[in-house]
């Protein structure tokens, strides 16, 4: 991957100056919401959809014609420990499955159009075992964010982010152990299909892990230095250069949210452009999505990653988007509105 320059620092200061969400654009869309050919309330979270692209789009209409879905992919030490049911070399085997369009997530994009962009994160080298030690050094960590970043171009009107790595659901969960406590029981679960004593060494590693970093641990950016990985730290800067650059953006399985996790745990606030696009199977997420107060728009069963599910929502997102542009009012449908 190419090597952009940044500190943790740098990331710091970003996360004091957010951009606001845009109030007149917000207020265009639910001004129009209330006057279309509709009782109010009718489509439900679609209309709240509609206002909440607008704010961060901050334009009205919203439009969602060119979505882009990114996935960052990366290797773990820590998968030498037996958390996983496949070895660490799939991670690069799919991700030539991306390239070569064989896998489930591009398939979604050929379904609604979306661009999709896959990011190598350094796949030939692991980030440290992080039982062990830290998995990243501040610039390593630092590089990745900033590499994120620039996954975020103009032009995009909506951003999903996903992820593949070997070992990733034992790196989110040993995060929001670390980010929201709790025992580590309560976010691992079975990841790829590891159950009985394999799933119980997972859990003793996430604890490991969380209990060799705790005495050092400073903030939620150091908290993603020492236990996340290089693509959960591309995911973090994918979100935060979104939130910059006016683009919403769609959260997909239990790592993403993660990623997101780390942002949210230095300001709530961080994740006010990001919905969660569905609530995978893996136990952990739907606790996350709790504790980051963002309800799934889905709920299939799916625990893919990839940014399957992210992307599957972006298609609702672009129904909220289609029909508040082009429903009629009551006055052009020369339709009564409500009485009284």
């Amino acid at each position: 991957m190419p090597e952009p320059v940044a500190t943790l620092d740098e990331i710091r200061a970003l996360l004091r100056h957010l951009p606001d969400p845009d109030a007149a654009a917000g207020g265009a869309a639910a001004t129009r919401e209330a006057q279309l050919t509709k009782p109010a309330g009718a489509l439900g979270r679609l209309e709240a959809l509609a206002e909440w692209l607008a704010t961060w789009q901050a334009r009205h209409p919203p439009r969602l014609d060119h979505p882009r879905t990114v996935v960052f992919a990366g290797n773990h030490g820590v998968a030498a420990r037996g958390v996983s049911a496949y070895p660490a070399a799939v991670t690069a085997q799919m991700v030539q499955n991306f390239i070569s369009g064989g896998a489930a997530v591009n398939q979604l994009c050929r379904a609604i159009d979306a661009d999709l962009r896959v990011y190598e994160m350094n796949l030939e080298t692991p980030t440290a075992d992080i039982v062990e030690a830290p998995a990243m050094s501040e610039e390593e960590c630092a590089r990745a964010i900033a590499y994120g970043m620039m996954a975020v171009e103009p032009g995009i009107d909506a951003l999903a982010v996903g992820e593949m790595g070997i070992a990733n659901t034992t790196i989110a969960a040993a995060l929001c152990l670390a980010l929201f406590g709790g025992e580590a029981a309560d976010w691992t679960g079975p990841g790829t299909g590891v159950a009985g004593a394999a799933l119980d060494n997972k859990r003793a590693v996430v604890a490991a892990a969380v209990a060799r970093h705790t005495p050092e641990m400073g903030d939620p950016v150091d908290v993603l230095r020492r236990l996340g990985g290089l693509e959960f730290a591309a995911m973090a800067g994918a979100i935060l250069a979104a939130r910059m650059g006016r683009v919403p953006v769609v959260l997909d399985g239990f790592c993403s949210a993660a990623a997101a996790a780390v942002l949210y745990a230095a300001d709530p606030r961080a994740l006010d452009h990001c919905v969660a696009g569905h609530v995978s199977a893996e136990p952990g997420h739907r606790r996350l999505l709790e504790r980051i107060e963002k309800p799934p728009l889905l709920d299939l069963g799916m625990r893919l990653g990839e940014a399957s599910g992210a992307t599957l929502a972006l298609s609702i997102l672009k129904a909220a988007a289609t029909c508040h542009a082009g429903m009629a009012t009551f006055a052009e449908a020369g339709v009564s509105g409500p009485a009284g």
